[in-house]
Protein backbone atom coordinates (compact mmCIF):
# COMPACT_ATOMS: atom_id res chain seq x y z
CA UNK A 1 0.00 0.00 0.00
CA UNK A 2 3.27 2.51 0.82
CA UNK A 3 4.89 1.69 -2.51
CA UNK A 4 1.05 2.50 -4.25
CA UNK A 5 1.07 5.59 -2.08
CA UNK A 6 4.61 7.14 -3.39
CA UNK A 7 3.95 5.79 -6.66
CA UNK A 8 0.81 8.14 -6.62
CA UNK A 9 2.82 10.99 -5.09
CA UNK A 10 5.61 10.86 -7.67
CA UNK A 11 3.14 10.91 -10.15
CA UNK A 12 1.22 14.09 -8.86
CA UNK A 13 4.68 16.08 -8.77
CA UNK A 14 5.50 14.94 -12.56
CA UNK A 15 1.89 16.37 -13.57
CA UNK A 16 2.32 19.31 -11.69
CA UNK A 17 5.97 20.38 -13.52
CA UNK A 18 4.22 19.82 -16.29
CA UNK A 19 1.26 22.00 -15.83
CA UNK A 20 3.93 25.09 -14.61
CA UNK A 21 5.93 24.42 -17.81
CA UNK A 22 2.57 24.84 -19.89
CA UNK A 23 1.63 27.77 -18.09
CA UNK A 24 5.11 29.75 -18.16
CA UNK A 25 4.98 28.48 -22.59
CA UNK A 26 1.18 29.75 -22.53
CA UNK A 27 2.28 33.45 -20.51
CA UNK A 28 5.17 33.81 -22.98
CA UNK A 29 2.80 33.86 -26.23
CA UNK A 30 1.55 36.40 -28.02
CA UNK A 31 -2.02 36.69 -29.23
CA UNK A 32 -3.12 39.37 -31.51
CA UNK A 33 -6.66 40.32 -33.00
CA UNK A 34 -7.56 42.88 -35.42
CA UNK A 35 -11.07 44.42 -36.25
CA UNK A 36 -12.37 46.56 -39.19
CA UNK A 37 -10.78 45.06 -41.85
CA UNK A 38 -7.20 45.43 -40.19
CA UNK A 39 -8.18 49.21 -39.16
CA UNK A 40 -7.66 48.42 -35.26
CA UNK A 41 -5.35 45.32 -33.93
CA UNK A 42 -4.86 44.47 -30.17
CA UNK A 43 -1.67 42.58 -29.16
CA UNK A 44 -2.24 40.98 -25.95
CA UNK A 45 0.39 37.97 -23.74
CA UNK A 46 -0.90 34.76 -22.45
CA UNK A 47 -1.15 36.73 -18.90
CA UNK A 48 -3.77 39.14 -20.40
CA UNK A 49 -1.72 41.96 -20.86
CA UNK A 50 -2.13 44.09 -23.42
CA UNK A 51 1.38 44.99 -25.18
CA UNK A 52 0.09 46.59 -28.42
CA UNK A 53 -2.94 48.69 -30.10
CA UNK A 54 -2.39 49.60 -33.33
CA UNK A 55 -4.71 51.81 -34.93
CA UNK A 56 -4.64 52.71 -38.91
CA UNK A 57 -4.65 56.77 -39.70
CA UNK A 58 -7.66 56.48 -41.29
CA UNK A 59 -10.25 55.19 -38.92
CA UNK A 60 -9.69 57.94 -36.49
CA UNK A 61 -12.24 60.71 -37.25
CA UNK A 62 -13.14 63.06 -34.88
CA UNK A 63 -17.18 63.20 -35.61
CA UNK A 64 -17.24 59.25 -35.32
CA UNK A 65 -15.28 58.46 -32.00
CA UNK A 66 -17.80 55.67 -31.30
CA UNK A 67 -16.83 53.51 -34.16
CA UNK A 68 -13.12 53.71 -33.32
CA UNK A 69 -14.23 52.87 -29.77
CA UNK A 70 -16.50 49.87 -30.96
CA UNK A 71 -13.35 48.63 -32.93
CA UNK A 72 -10.98 48.65 -29.86
CA UNK A 73 -13.79 46.73 -27.85
CA UNK A 74 -14.14 44.17 -30.43
CA UNK A 75 -10.71 43.29 -31.31
CA UNK A 76 -9.83 43.37 -27.30
CA UNK A 77 -12.54 41.02 -26.68
CA UNK A 78 -11.12 39.08 -29.63
CA UNK A 79 -7.71 38.56 -28.39
CA UNK A 80 -8.96 37.66 -24.51
CA UNK A 81 -11.20 34.91 -26.23
CA UNK A 82 -8.29 33.79 -27.77
CA UNK A 83 -6.09 33.60 -25.10
CA UNK A 84 -9.10 32.32 -22.59
CA UNK A 85 -9.41 29.43 -25.73
CA UNK A 86 -5.78 28.86 -25.63
CA UNK A 87 -5.45 28.40 -21.79
CA UNK A 88 -8.46 25.78 -21.36
CA UNK A 89 -7.14 23.93 -23.93
CA UNK A 90 -3.60 23.67 -22.90
CA UNK A 91 -4.65 23.18 -19.26
CA UNK A 92 -7.76 21.39 -19.35
CA UNK A 93 -5.63 18.15 -20.50
CA UNK A 94 -4.23 18.01 -16.78
CA UNK A 95 -7.76 18.00 -15.31
CA UNK A 96 -9.57 16.31 -17.83
CA UNK A 97 -11.55 13.55 -15.63
CA UNK A 98 -11.32 15.07 -13.03
CA UNK A 99 -14.02 16.50 -11.01
CA UNK A 100 -12.67 19.22 -9.91
CA UNK A 101 -15.11 22.62 -9.73
CA UNK A 102 -13.13 26.20 -10.71
CA UNK A 103 -10.47 24.20 -11.94
CA UNK A 104 -9.83 25.38 -15.94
Amino acid sequence: MKGNMNNMMKQMQKMQKKMMKAQDELHEMSFEASAGGGMVTVVANGQKVITDVQIKEEVVDPDDIEMLQDLILAATNDVMKQIEDKTNDTMGQFTKGMNMPGMF
